[in-house]
């Protein structure tokens, strides 16, 4: 597929609203101003929390302006998103014409991340580096630009052992992370150049994430394991595409080859190269960062201790976040029982064991397989080793830490229905039982909650259909951690589709069902949900 743009240029480059300028001697830069207004709203918006004038939907107030506030008040990119992509073949996955992926998948200021990239046929190519998030709606800021680069002709890697297809490509480019650089999920756009006028320009991206360890507010884990589980680069190799099935453990995947075009549910060449990141993570940081909160990012490598973890108040799984290291899982029971409180704004989470090894040249966890089903004893879990077993691993029931589990059907879309309207994360919303936001459901979801979960309640539940026709229960639930703490569990993967739609995102649909986008009753149940997290009352 191409994306032609308005007007043909014969080479792309950052435009003037991307670029940071010196002020003249004697006056305050723009920028400057920005910040010093963004210190000076979270002021007045504490003012008017403490006074009960907050309007409806209001995040609550920061004592001063946090990293991300700081950062969002500078000024955002006009230019960020992919103009014009091309496939190798229709339906296929690939744009080879410009591709890479990164040495890491997350980095923290001071390291040094790799950016491996091919062109076909060779080109000068750049990388522009972008932080995605909400910046007045814009979307992301213009970083650094490194470049222009001689590109070559990458070859492609070998049908390994389980299918693995493994590059060992050479360093295109080396960025050290600057200090000041704010935690967030970066975007690196990779554009050839065209040689005369006879050619166009074709861009991908690359992804990571930068992170840091100060104490925050809410921990955003990505979920770049499910990413790149499902990614099928080149042409058909992911975790569901081995011979021998879509659901046994005999397919290695490597974060070392570039992400492909999001091969599930819907269409979206717009986000090659960003794994799903855009797709279905991105209207949450974008929706965050707008509304002020303390945020900072996390792959999911990051977790398999829970130092970085401890040092927050939320930890929030997003999106589709189904492929959990075992080291995860008991790296979020931690942090449950030392009083964070985890909210799975997210579905089909915690589904399988995904152990996670280093790579052909000794950089930890670069590969990873499907090693088991979670689920313990119970009957999903058991029906999964009966039918594509046998696994190497077995992971313990994750209803016990969710709320809910993984159910059979977990595909299909529905209605997301309310069922204890009273209870406080409805407050402010006039929901009612039995009401519902449509398509919410999504399009894998929880169901059959542990009956023995102390304190455990059903919130929201209602039927979810696969294709249209085959039903299936579903729950979304709340129950308390130990510490004033609690757990939520949303019960979709469609949530942060009604936070927001920002720039670069598409509104996904899938089994005859589909999100609306933003509805102020979702913003109100997560900022209810947020400010008893980071406000926990008294014991």
């Amino acid at each position: 597929m191409t994306l032609e743009p308005r007007e043909p240029r014969s080479s792309p480059s950052p435009s003037e609203a991307n670029r940071e300028h010196e002020a003249p001697p004697g006056q305050v830069h723009r920028r400057d101003l920005l910040v010093r207004a963004a210190a000076g709203s979270l002021g007045a918006l504490a003012e008017s929390w403490l006074s009960g004038r907050t309007a409806q939907g209001q995040a609550p107030p920061q004592a001063a302006a946090s990293p991300v506030a700081v950062e969002n008040a500078r000024p955002g990119s006009t230019d960020w998103q992919l103009t014009r992509v091309r496939l190798d073949q229709t339906g296929g996955y690939r744009a080879s014409r410009v591709e890479g992926y990164c040495s890491r998948q997350s980095v923290a200021a001071g390291e040094s991340i790799d950016f491996m990239v091919s062109t076909d046929p060779a080109r000068r190519f750049q990388i522009e580096i972008f932080r995605t998030g909400y910046y007045g709606g814009r979307g992301a800021r213009l970083m650094r630009t490194l470049g222009p680069f001689r590109g070559q002709v990458q070859p492609m890697p070998p049908v390994g052992e389980k299918n693995l297809r493994e590059c060992r490509w050479p360093a295109a480019a080396t960025l050290t992370i600057p200090a000041d650089w704010t935690s967030g999920v970066y975007l690196g756009r990779l554009t050839v150049l065209p040689e005369d006028a006879s050619e166009s320009y074709w861009q991908s991206y690359v992804v990571f994430v930068v992170r840091d360890d100060r104490p925050a507010d809410i921990l955003f884990q990505v979920s770049d394991n499910t990413w790149q589980a499902y990614n099928r680069w080149p042409d058909n190799y992911s975790i569901y595409t081995h011979p021998k099935g879509n659901q046994g453990p005999w397919a290695d995947v490597s974060f070392d080859r570039p992400y492909a075009k999001y091969a599930q549910i819907y269409e979206n060449p717009q986000s090659i190269g960003s794994g799903e990141w855009l797709c279905f993570e991105f209207p949450m940081a974008y929706w965050l960062e707008q509304q002020g909160y303390d945020v900072t990012y996390c792959s999911n490598s990051d977790m398999l201790t829970p130092e970085r973890g401890l040092r927050c108040k939320a930890f929030l799984s997003v999106g589709h976040d189904e492929y959990w290291d075992l080291r995860q899982y008991e790296s979020v029971v931690k942090l449950r029982d030392a009083g964070v409180s985890l909210l799975f704004f997210s579905g089909n989470s915690v589904c399988w064991v995904t152990p996670l090894r280093a790579g052909a040249d000794g950089r930890p966890n670069r590969i990873m397989f499907r090693g088991g089903p979670y689920g313990g004893d119970y009957k999903f879990a058991a029906l999964r080793e009966k039918e594509h077993g046998p696994f190497p691993h077995r992971g313990p029931d994750e209803g016990y830490l969710i709320g809910a589990r993984n159910v059979d059907p977990v595909n299909g879309g529905g209605d997301w229905t309310v069922t204890q309207p009273d209870h406080w994360m409805f407050h402010g919303t006039g929901m009612k039982r039995g009401d519902s936001v449509p398509g919410l459901i999504g399009w894998e979801y929880h169901g059959d909650p542990p009956p023995d979960l102390p304190g455990l309640e059903i919130v929201a539940a209602g039927t979810a259909w696969q294709g249209g026709v085959r039903p299936q229960q579903w729950a979304a639930t709340i129950y308390p951690g130990p510490k004033q703490n609690f757990v939520f569990n949303a019960s979709t993967i469609f949530w942060c589709q009604d936070l927001s739609s920002p720039p670069g995102h598409i509104l996904p649909w899938s089994h005859w069902s589909r999100p609306h986008g933003p509805d102020e009753r979702i913003a109100r149940i997560t900022h209810n949900l947020l400010r008893r997290a980071l406000h926990p009352p008294s014991p």
